[in-house]
């Protein structure tokens, strides 16, 4: 019985296959006769056929080329380079180690003060850690410390703008911060011709992520024309032209999607007020002109906003206007913006129900008052409402901070501020901003690029970010929680990487119970000096800890 069925079955595989063959056979005579082919045999008559020509050249210039080509020439690329630490510091160190690739480059944990606003300001929309600052992302195309060994030179890209025929080019800070060799390609430069012209820092200015550099010209340098950023309205327009991903002379068209955009919370973002842009900007672009239709520059690319390192539709661009002070600034004798201050956090926005219990429907609220600087010498205190200076009415944070940066240290202003809903006035002195910031511990070098602000010394000297213990911590454990540690750093050499969620307890024999505390310790150590740590895992207290330390550089 197996056998039949296996016959029959067979049988009708081999009528399928014929009636498939068959088909087949079919089709492809039909095609033959429709289309006359026989193999190679037939041939096609085209003696009526029209020979191609390449049409003559048509100007079709629209605003776009005009303005590339305007602009274009003033477009520098930048290539820097970081060289080992074995020559910059002139020591050895046995083996090769490989830093770690940081999952945001510039994230180098949030300091405690992610929340709190200093007189120098805030702007509206800032956010912290875990929001918009977790996908904010300057770009180099290649960052130095991005998973290279450190036996290699880092090289880092970017873009820059000539203002000066002299050979004076402005850029972003962050991509010539701690290069050791800076590098200059002009639009006009062959291909093939080395790295570039040398450059040198001018001056850099941190709170903005500006920096002027300088090459040597023998011959006068094609420049930008600067505009006014105050003109630029939503819907406008836009050009920016850089280097994205090491192509020179890119250039990508959008619009201003807002203005006057603050992306990251805390006394990093006082200064930082962008213009927001769709036109594409990719790692590379830093530093290079965002341009107006006038074929003027209305801002210098410095960030993105992503959740891969790439465009995504927004970027953002330091103002021109900010860029002319800052300018003006750097290349002063000086080489430094001076900013006022009178030492004080405040709380940037308040509700309405926060307004009516303190009795003031404009001005800005105090929270924080730092010991033995002018608003302290002068009597304000935590809860003050600012409300006028020298009789002008303030708005909010942004107006406080406008007004008081823009002081000379050295002068004084007369405070209206409402306590306890009595109106009072304080005549308050105006110190550099730098001044206040060494007394606190945390100086303009606190930090390459941490979001939030509020850093302290700890960040710049050795590359951890601490807290406060929070307040359910076992009452036997002392000491500041460890929250991050930089790659490449004092404290990563040290062998610190992978201790976050540990607590120091004391550092150089000395007991630590707060960020104060330690903030102070730190504060003291300089190059030269041995730094012990007794780090403690706060799961097991009673073990006594492991003691790390090492020699700063």
């Amino acid at each position: 019985m197996n056998s039949l069925l296996e016959r029959l079955r067979i049988r009708r595989l081999a009528s399928t296959f014929t009636i498939l063959a068959t088909l087949s056979a079919g089709i492809l005579i039909g095609s033959v006769v429709a289309h006359g082919v026989k193999g190679q045999e037939s041939k096609v008559d085209s003696s009526d056929a029209t020979p191609l020509k390449i049409p003559s050249p048509r100007d079709l210039s629209t605003d776009f080329t005009k303005i590339a080509k305007e602009v274009g020439p003033a477009v520098v690329n930048i290539n820097t380079e970081t060289l080992p630490k074995e020559q910059q510091q002139g020591r050895k160190r046995g083996g090769q180690r490989f830093r770690q690739m940081p999952q945001n480059p510039d994230n180098n944990g949030p300091g405690d003060d992610d929340d709190q606003d200093q007189d120098q300001g805030q702007g509206q929309g800032g956010q912290g850690q875990g929001g918009m600052q977790d996908f904010f992302n300057r770009f180099f195309g290649m960052g130095p410390d991005q998973g290279q060994p450190d036996d290699q030179a880092h090289a880092a890209l970017g873009s820059g703008f000539i203002v000066d025929p002299k050979g004076y080019i402005v850029t972003n800070n962050h991509v010539v911060d701690k290069a050791d060799r800076i590098y200059v390609k002009l639009a006009s430069d062959p291909d093939g011709n080395g790295p570039g012209h040398p450059a040198k820092v001018v001056g850099v200015d941190k709170a903005t992520d500006l920096a002027v550099i300088k090459i040597e010209a023998d011959r006068p340098l094609p420049t930008v024309r600067l505009g006014n950023s105050d003109s630029s309205q939503v819907g406008d327009w836009v050009v920016a032209i850089g280097s994205p991903f090491s192509l020179n002379q890119t250039v990508t068209a959008g619009i201003v999607s807002a203005k006057n955009r603050t992306i990251e919370g805390g006394p990093r973002g006082q200064f930082q007020h962008f213009i927001q842009t769709d036109a594409a900007i990719n790692p590379g672009n830093s530093g290079g002109p965002l341009v107006n239709m006038a074929g003027e520059v209305v801002g210098v690319n410095t960030a993105i906003f992503t959740q891969s390192a790439g465009y995504q539709g927004i970027g953002f661009a330091m103002p021109s206007n900010t860029v002319v002070d800052v300018y003006n600034a750097l290349v002063s004798p000086a080489h430094k913006v001076v900013r006022g201050s009178i030492g004080i956090t405040f709380q940037p926005t308040v509700s309405s129900a926060v307004q009516r219990v303190y009795g003031a429907k404009s001005g800005v609220i105090i929270r924080g008052v730092q010991p033995g600087m002018p608003a302290d010498k002068a009597g304000l205190k935590p809860g003050d409402i600012i409300t006028t200076i020298n009789g002008r009415s303030i708005k909010d944070g942004d107006d406080l901070v406008g007004d008081i940066s823009a002081r000379k240290p050295g002068s004084t202003v007369q405070l209206g501020y409402i306590r306890d809903g009595k109106q009072s006035t304080a005549t308050v002195s105006i110190i550099d901003r730098s001044d206040m910031e060494k007394a606190q511990g945390a100086g303009p070098d606190e930090d390459e690029g941490a979001p939030g602000g509020g850093a302290d010394a700890s960040q710049s000297k050795l590359g951890i970010t601490v807290a406060d213990l929070p307040s359910n911590a076992p009452p036997s454990l002392h000491g500041v929680l460890i929250q991050s540690v930089k790659a490449g750093s004092f404290a990563d050499e040290i062998q610190m990487s992978g201790l976050e969620g540990y607590v120091i307890s004391s550092v150089n024999k000395q007991p630590v119970h707060n960020k104060a505390e330690y903030n102070a310790i730190i504060a003291g150590l300089k190059s030269g000096s041995d730094v012990v740590f007794n780090v403690v895992d706060p799961q097991h207290p009673k073990d006594g800890g492991t003691l790390l330390g090492g020699t700063l550089p």
